[in-house]
């Protein structure tokens, strides 16, 4: 209507709410319907309560792209855990227990899709605490493994290192031996690059601060001079 809209909201069992035209931009508008229209989704955000009237105002303009951003992720996570947890269940055969494990799974993670990342990452371990079939939980770790691709970050570090012994190239590539799954890139002597990977940063940094340990020691032993400069 030209004074707003009446809408519904289908995480409350969809309960009507009225959006006000002075709530859908931060602007005046002329005309509602060149940013709103019937059958669409929106997120909004719900401003007023009156319980008495029973009614619910919400807005469209009181949304900041950050919030809209996470809560359309949301959303879209839910759709995903669903559909994960559907196929599982039909793996394990386990379907008729559906809405029970459902409500054991969020009861003990955030959401559905929660659980299944956490499943990617840690295996049957992060499902310890699920009152669930082992069937199901080995079903869900199957799947999850197969179908939530792992975080990678990457971390790096500049090393300038000069040695001073006769076998001063011998004593450079063993010093970059760490076996710990670094990369090391040569940038011109005596700078070289070392880089790695890990699931998230904490890790990543811990990984890469053990290596730069030993490869300090490693150069103090044998007359190098060493110095780090971690890349942003």
């Amino acid at each position: 209507m030209p004074y707003g809209a009446f809408c519904v909201l289908p995480e409350y069992n969809n309960l009507e709410s009225f959006l006000h035209v002075s709530e859908v931009a931060p602007r005046w508008i002329k005309n509602i319907h060149e940013f709103i229209s019937e059958g669409q989704r929106y997120v909004m955000k719900v401003h007023r309560v009156d319980r008495e009237k029973n009614q619910v105002d919400i807005s469209i303009k009181r949304v900041s792209e950050e919030e809209k951003k996470l809560k359309l992720e949301m959303v879209q996570n839910e759709k995903r855990g669903a559909k994960l947890l559907e196929i599982a269940l039909e793996a394990a055969k386990a379907a008729a227990d559906a809405p029970a494990i459902k409500k054991e799974i969020e009861a003990n993670f955030d959401d559905v899709y929660s659980c299944f990342k956490e499943a990617s990452l840690k295996g049957e371990d992060a499902l310890k605490k699920l009152d669930i079939p082992k069937g199901v939980k080995a079903k869900i770790v199957e799947i999850a493994q197969k179908s939530i691709k792992k975080p990678v970050v990457e971390v790096c570090s500049i090393i300038t290192l000069v040695c001073y012994n006769p076998r001063g190239a011998d004593t450079i590539k063993n010093a970059f031996d760490t076996g710990d799954g670094a990369e090391v890139h040569y940038l011109g002597a005596p700078r070289y690059k070392i880089s790695l990977t890990a699931p998230d940063y904490k890790s990543a940094e811990k990984r890469l601060d053990g290596i730069l340990d030993k490869i300090r020691a490693y150069a103090h032993k044998n007359n190098c001079d060493f110095k780090s400069d971690r890349e942003a």
